[in-house]
């Protein structure tokens, strides 16, 4: 079992959103939001502690206007069918829309080279993600599942209130959705009512006999943090009755340790292949000027996690910082 202090935290200084992928040709895969919110920039290498040196290269940058032209967030790398995908979502604007809200959509891109790292000619872009609503959607990941593919990310349902929902839609292929949006979770207890009535940033791993969905909520502060649902590997993952959903949050703030906000969270796997990894966001202090998405300072972090007695992830605690930074402004 790999253990906490083996690995620096925070491992990456100013990546928010951070998304960690081992590919079978033995590197690890890293994306994540960029402060400037201009652009996707991936990382790789052979260990999780090298990802901190490893030199970041540009794959693709923000229009100069339209819909994918401001605050690019939460990029994801994926490898689907023999082709790397990247998952993101982008606003034409920097202002709200009519609802109040930012106004982004979800987008894709694709390389069809085995090096996603060839640069920014290597990607093809795919277009908008359409899932029949046009309303504020963001934080899209994919899974594969007994030969089929998922699709699954938060949106705003006029309807609803808060800022989003999650929902799930079976793919026909990594960039179009084959059948209509499911909603399996929105915004309901307290802890996920903080700031923003926000349910947002979807992960998917599976364990034994069930799959596991965390997601984050309330507001991108303190108050921040995961929630959880599960299904079981034979459910029908398109009906909302098959999962169940956590009443409390599996990884929240750790006041005495001075960590603050974790969430956005992905999972990979150890260097041993076995030890199951959490990947996310967190900060080390509460007073923010202004909104808090425009404060940089949000590291990424990765520990391990174990599985309780009756097979449910146990994330425990944001771990502490091993080494000191000092706080920068943008």
């Amino acid at each position: 079992m790999a253990t906490c202090d083996r690995y620096i935290n925070p491992l990456i200084v100013q990546r928010a959103d951070p998304f960690i992928y081992k590919h079978e040709d033995g590197y690890y895969y890293f994306t994540a939001s960029v402060p400037a919110y201009d652009r996707i920039e991936i990382r790789r290498a052979r260990t999780l502690e090298g990802l901190a040196h490893a030199a970041p290269r540009t794959v693709w940058r923000k229009h100069d206007q339209g819909s994918m032209s401001q605050l690019i967030w939460a990029p994801e790398i994926h490898y689907i069918q023999g082709s790397w995908y990247i998952y993101f979502a982008a606003a034409p604007s920097t202002g709200p829309g009519p609802d109040g809200l930012f106004q982004h959509r979800m987008f894709c891109i694709a390389c069809e080279s085995q090096n996603p790292m060839a640069g920014e000619d290597a990607w093809e872009e795919k277009g908008q993600i359409q899932t029949g609503m046009d309303t504020f959607s963001l934080d899209a990941t994919v899974f594969e599942h007994a030969n089929r593919l998922y699709y699954v990310w938060a949106q705003k349902d006029p309807q609803i209130k808060g800022n989003s929902n999650l929902y799930i839609a079976e793919m026909a292929n990594p960039w179009t959705l084959k059948t209509q949006p499911v909603m399996l979770s929105k915004p309901e207890f307290d802890w996920e009512t903080q700031g923003f009535w926000v349910n947002e940033g979807p992960a998917v791993i599976r364990h034994q006999e069930h799959l596991f969905m965390t997601y984050s909520a309330s507001a991108t502060d303190a108050h921040y943090c995961m929630g959880m649902l599960k299904a079981s590997v034979d459910a029908d993952l398109l009906d909302p009755a098959s999962w169940a959903k956590w009443d409390h949050p599996v990884f929240q703030s750790d006041m005495a340790e001075k960590q603050y906000g974790p969430g956005h969270n992905s999972f990979t796997i150890a260097e041993d292949g076995h030890t199951d990894m959490l990947v996310y966001h967190c900060r080390d202090y509460t007073d923010i000027k202004g909104d808090p998405l425009f404060d940089p300072n949000r590291h990424t972090k990765i520990q391990p996690f174990t599985w309780d007695a009756a097979g449910n992830p146990d994330f425990g605690k944001p771990v502490p910082y091993n080494y000191n930074i000092t706080p920068v402004a943008m």
